[in-house]
């Protein structure tokens, strides 16, 4: 301890000893960790107090700032100021401390500074506590308290660094902001701390608030262990869990409530006034004199401000110029009565309005008329000078004058952390603004709009303008608050527009003004702009940011978004570039209303809330959120659980959600706040797969479920920590449990192959239904396991699904009513039963949601376009939407009647093209095993050993051949059309005089033939095939005899091609290599496709890691990758398989099939163009020989007729 210190102790122990009560001052002693329990008790009072002093006398400063604060919160303010004049300061500065300090962003002390020393060592004090843990110390306090100024000073202490935050101290200015001004901020914050990196990912700034939050998580914890960060002016809850990271933090807010929703919190209250003797030091120091010597006026001056240190400082900012205006300033003060602010905001500063009318007074008429226009700033919004100068129509130097100004007269504020400087107003300064200039107000928003569109009538602004921040994120509230509707109209509605906002802000901003704005806008169009944005939002998520203009051509064509964007694609392609409009789109209705990407991970479970205003949404990333159903906007945010999170469920009244995860936890959530209300005890011991509320309020109960041996299924109350019961019957994991509708029984469906019913009230069992018993392949060791139930809205029958069956059940009888089968191929993963109708909702693995009615047993519509496994299906509680959840990591919510009216038949992949001059045929089976003609006739096809021979486009039967024992995998004809080849499963080849019925068979194949190629079709002398026994085999199709068996690899043989000229053949492989007459080696996958170039010069190659190789035919060298930057959802360069390649004919571009479309150019490597087909995995695509038109069908059964968009005008 300092001496001065100790000796201030020694001379005041007699007065301490009598008078204070040291059993209360060492409990906040206790708590600040400088004393221990075991220094606590002694007998008497004095006894204590003696015993005390003599234990802070052998201690540190430390100890002494404690006692201190100690005496203050205990009222004991006489003995405290005895005190106050020998506190030891804990700041020595250190040139080493200055760099961090500098490093870190932290602000310089302003040039008026009044330290406030008892304030600095209490947030000292705390911050010490985090030397060995991290936590969080707030300092709350009301605007204008000096929160920022006083946090910054407090970190300017070499001692504190070097104990507590050797790693460095980072600063991060937070303020009011939506969440893409987060992302912003986090991003700047993330280029700091990785300054000096050079690895490549480093210098990609995270794409949304959670990326950037696991970017902050890794950089702190493992390049800036023991640092501090320091977020300033944070307001919301939400804000602050983004930085919830598991590190040292440093918090200043006007909310002490945010301290609730961090855990390890240390509070330091800022005082909301100053006394008369700090605000005649300020006054001093604007002046520069002493206290003592202010004139008599100065403390009237003071006591009219009442204590506000903004205030205060107001009015010094005009005495420095003007020393000789005292007795003027404090009449301006007293005789001014303007309308209280309190009217317009929450703020009650009787003196605010009288300090800024004074301000305002003394500047310049055309500096008072600029000022005027910040009438139109918002709350919290910092703006960069780029911006004034547009408004104000001035050279950009001459307007960072004016700000300066400004700023010396603090009428304004600067950010100097961010480059260049940003400027705001504090928000007492802009409600008395507003409240000035309350009937100009639509004006000057007119203002700033014809400004800004006189300034940018060229082009939008783009990234490299300082100001395009702003401009894109409040244009349109502009636009609005000035009432120009036509403006604003054709702002929303413009393609380019939203392009550009979209790439620099993402979808979600966009969405959300269409819905901020509907009352203004056309609803029509509207309407199509926001389904466009609702449906694509997942790939304008994604980089390299893809083609707006070619997404836009997939809309309707009635729709204005499909019309700027033909014209935009014609005006492009007059210049080379590369467009394909889907021609046959009208045909395909999209019935997704909304697309969501919520998670970077599987979405294992989505539902309504009970209201259906709200979605809530969980899965691998950990995470629970929670978002509008009308527009998808986010509402909540948590990293709720240590692992995967397998369900989430509404509580009756949609005030709670309780979550359930691999972690074994059960948690319950506040949906208002965003907190921790309840973690349960941890009662299960093996992952809990499922939960779910009581569907009434009467008696609120929680259900869940889990892997457990005997105690997988248990009822909590939610207001208790430990279960309620426990439901005994199942011996194996159960993996889904619900509530009857009446709350009286509940559904348990577990893996042990059956499904049984308790009673709510006793936990006993009530009946029990063997769902194994009704696979009669199953046998005893491997069950059916049921995956889920469900039950219909009356409570009469309960649905349950296992394997690829749902069944039906009488819940009186336990007899079963229906069983409804889907395709064999496939796992049902959940169910879900309309309330309020016969419809059931079926997730299927193979990617499909199907609707059946559980009454007819029939199937009513398919619901087509996730691209990997369905989790989960869920009805609104009205039944108008179903929303579905996937492994695919989007959310598609679906309009019910759309669905339910749609045809359930869709094309399959194979398919047959024939292009002639202008006219297109196409032929394809749909699910329904019929073939599908594009000229408008349906036939009757069945998949099978069997050959049909069908007229075109009568569809009557030529000819029935039989032969192959297994499926055939593919069929041509020869060019005179009188023979016909095939190859099947029983790796044969056939070949047939189809007319009569005359067969030739080609056998040497040890495997399946799944495709072979017909050399010289005219003269039909020579045959290739391939089979996945790693051979090519070369047929004399005249005689029937293999010419040449040639063993090509060691694994299956995927795809053959051969040159034009017939000279050469090229072979890919399952063992990641490619052959020719050399071995091409480099693929990290299977390879999967092949193609020559029309001149010979090249050979293509694609993987199953959607990896495209161009290769040399003269030395078998590697020319081009083609691929893109980095992978997509479905972790492939390709979104799939590489299942197809096209050269051009002038071998210039070349096209590709793999989760979509994409064509390349040649010569780069670069993509040209792509295309997203709304399924996935394409099987081929059909090019015509002037490679202008492209025939394909994606996996839910889409076909698209894709025609090259020719230069010109509509």
């Amino acid at each position: 301890m300092e001496e001065r210190a100790r000796s201030c102790l020694l001379r005041s122990k007699a007065t301490l000893e009598q008078d204070i009560k040291a059993s209360y001052l060492m409990d906040h002693m206790v708590s600040d960790g400088i004393l221990t329990n075991d220094e606590e008790s002694r007998p008497t009072r004095r006894e204590q107090a003696a015993a005390l002093l003599e234990v802070l006398l052998r201690k540190d400063n430390r100890a002494y700032i404690s006692f201190y604060n100690a005496l203050i919160r205990e009222s004991y303010g006489d003995l405290a100021n005895l005190l106050h004049r020998d506190l030891p300061l804990l700041s020595p500065e250190g040139e080493r401390s200055f760099v961090i300090l500098s490093e870190g962003g932290v602000p310089q002390r302003p040039v008026v500074f009044v330290s406030r020393p008892a304030l600095l060592n209490l947030i000292r004090e705390k911050l010490y506590r985090l030397q060995n843990t991290p936590g969080w110390v707030t300092v709350f306090g009301m605007a204008g308290s000096g929160k920022s100024v006083i946090a910054a000073e407090a970190i300017r202490d070499h001692a504190l660094i070097k104990e507590c935050f050797p790693g460095g101290v980072h600063w991060l200015s937070v303020g009011q902001c939506e969440r893409a001004d987060l992302l912003v901020r986090m991003q700047s914050l993330c280029f700091r701390l990785e300054q000096g990196q050079s690895s490549e990912a480093s210098q990609r700034p995270p794409c949304s608030v959670e990326e950037a939050k696991e970017r902050l998580r890794f950089l702190m914890l493992r390049r800036f262990p023991r640092s501090l960060l320091i977020l300033d002016d944070v307001w919301d809850s939400s804000t602050l869990r983004s930085f919830d990271i598991q590190c040292r933090v440093l918090l200043t807010t006007r909310n002490r409530g945010l301290a609730d929703s961090v855990s390890g919190d240390f509070e330091v209250p800022v005082e909301s006034g100053l006394d008369e003797e700090k605000g005649l030091e300020i006054l001093a120091l604007y002046v520069n004199g002493k206290p003592q010597k202010l004139p008599e006026q100065a403390r009237s001056i003071v006591s009219e401000c009442k204590g506000s240190p903004l205030v205060v400082s107001l009015i010094g900012a005009l005495l420095r110029e003007f020393p000789d205006r005292w007795s003027y300033y404090l009449r301006q003060l007293q005789k001014k009565q303007f309308k209280r602010i309190r009217k317009s905001s929450s703020y009650d500063y009787e003196a605010l309005d009288q300090a800024m009318d004074a301000s305002l007074q003394v500047l310049e008429p055309e500096h008072r008329d600029l000022y005027r226009d910040l009438s139109i700033m918002q709350n919290d919004v910092k703006v960069p000078a780029k911006v004034l100068s547009v408004l104000w129509d001035l050279e950009l130097e001459e307007v960072e004058d004016v700000l300066q100004e400004l700023v010396n007269k603090s009428l304004l504020f600067r950010d100097c952390n961010q480059r260049p400087y940003h400027y705001y107003l504090h928000d007492l300064q802009l409600d008395f603004l507003i409240e000035q200039n309350r009937d100009q107000i639509a004006e000057l928003h007119k203002k700033l709009v014809r400004q800004y569109q006189q300034f940018y009538n060229e082009r939008p602004p783009s990234s490299g303008d300082i100001d395009c921040s702003y401009w894109y994120r409040f244009l349109p509230y502009h636009m609005a608050k000035a009432g120009l509707s036509k403006e604003l109209y054709s702002l929303m509605f413009s393609l380019d527009w939203v392009k550009e906002k979209a790439q620099f802000m993402g979808s979600a901003h966009l969405i959300n003004n269409y819905v901020e704005y509907g009352e203004i806008l056309d609803k029509e169009v509207r309407l199509q702009f926001q389904e466009f944005l609702s449906l694509n939002g997942h790939h304008l998520e994604q980089r390299p940011f893809p083609d707006v203009v070619q997404l836009a051509l997939s809309q309707p064509t009635c729709s204005e978004v499909y019309r700027q964007a033909l014209m935009q694609a014609q005006k492009r392609a007059s210049r080379g570039q590369l467009y394909m409009d889907w021609v046959n789109k009208n045909n395909q209705d999209s019935l997704s209303r909304l697309v969501m990407h919520p998670h970077q991970g599987s979405v294992y479970y989505a539902g309504f809330s009970k209201d259906g205003s709200k979605i809530a949404s969980c899965g691998a990333n950990k995470a629970l959120r929670v978002f509008k159903t009308t527009s998808g906007e986010k509402l909540l945010e948590l990293q709720a659980h240590d692992e995967d999170i397998l369900c989430c469920a509404f509580s009756p009244d949609d005030r709670y959600i309780a979550t359930c995860s691999s972690d074994r936890k059960v948690k319950l959530w506040s949906v208002e706040r965003g907190t921790l209300i309840r973690e349960f005890g941890e009662e299960h011991e093996e992952q809990i797969n499922h939960c779910q509320f009581t569907n009434t309020g009467r008696r609120v109960l929680l259900a869940t479920c889990s892997n457990d041996k005997f105690t997988n299924t248990k009822l909590w109350n939610p207001n208790k920590p430990t279960s309620q019961n426990t439901m005994f019957g199942h011996m194996e994991p159960v993996n889904h449990c619900c509530f009857s509708p009446n709350d009286a029984y509940l559904a348990t469906s577990s893996s042990d192959g059956t499904l049984k019913l308790f009673e709510v009230s006793s936990a006993n069992e009530w009946k029990s239904i063997d769902v194994n018993s009704f696979f009669p392949e199953s046998d005893d060791e491997i069950k059916a396991i049921v995956k889920c139930s469900t039950w219909s809205a009356d409570g009469s029958r309960l649905i349950c699904a296992a394997r690829n069956a749902v069944f039906v059940f009488d819940v009186k009888t336990s007899d079963m009513l229906l069983e409804m089968k889907t395709s064999r191929l496939s796992t049902v993963q959940y169910c879900h039963a309309c309330p309020n109708s016969s419809l059931l909702a079926v997730a299927l693995s193979h990617y499909t949601v199907e609707l059946w009615n559980f009454e007819t047993s029939k199937k009513k519509a398919e619901c087509n376009g996730h691209l990997s496994w369905v989790h989960c299906v869920q009805f609104s509680p009205d039944g108008s939407l179903l929303l579905s959840s996937s492994d695919d990591q989007t959310i598609r919510l679906w309009e019910t009647d759309r669905v339910h009216t749609s045809s359930a038949a869709a094309l399959k992949r194979d398919s047959d093209v024939l292009f002639s001059q202008s006219d297109v045929t196409i032929v394809a089976p749909d699910s329904r095993n019929r073939l599908q003609c594009s000229l408008g006739a349906i036939f009757c096809f069945t998949l099978s050993v069997c050959l049909k021979v069908l007229e075109v486009p009568s569809g009557k039967t030529s000819q029935t051949l039989t032969g192959h024992t297994r499926t055939v995998h593919h069929c041509q004809f020869t060019d005179d059309g009188e023979t016909l080849i095939t190859s099947s499963e029983d790796t044969t080849v056939r070949v047939w005089k189809w007319r009569t019925g005359e067969c030739l068979v080609l056998e040497g194949h040890k495997e399946p033939v799944r495709k072979f190629h017909l050399l010289n079709k005219s003269t039909s002398s020579h045959l290739f095939s391939w089979s996945f026994d790693g051979t090519v085999k070369v047929w004399d199709l005249n005689r029937g005899q293999m010419l040449q068996d040639l063993e090509c690899h060691k694994g299956a043989v995927l795809s053959c091609d051969v040159s034009s000229d017939g000279r050469l053949f090229a072979t890919t492989s399952a063992d990641r290599t490619a052959k020719i007459t050399f071995l091409l080696k480099g693929h990290e996958d299977c390879v999967r496709s092949c193609r020559f170039s029309w001149d010979n010069k090249r050979l293509a190659t694609g993987d199953d890691n959607g990896e495209i190789r161009l290769w040399s035919m003269l030395d078998g060298a590697l020319l081009k990758i083609c691929s893109r930057d980095t992978k997509d959802s479905m972790d492939s360069f390709h979104g799939g398989w590489v299942t197809d390649l096209h050269f051009s004919p002038d071998n210039r571009v070349l096209v590709s099939t793999g989760g979509y479309i994409k064509w390349w150019s040649v010569e780069t490597g670069e993509a040209l163009q792509t295309f997203y087909t709304m399924g996935a995995n394409l099987k081929k695509i059909h090019v015509s020989a002037d490679f202008t038109t492209f025939v394909t069908v994606d996996s839910i059964g889409i076909l698209y007729v894709l025609k090259k968009v020719k230069g010109g005008s509509v």
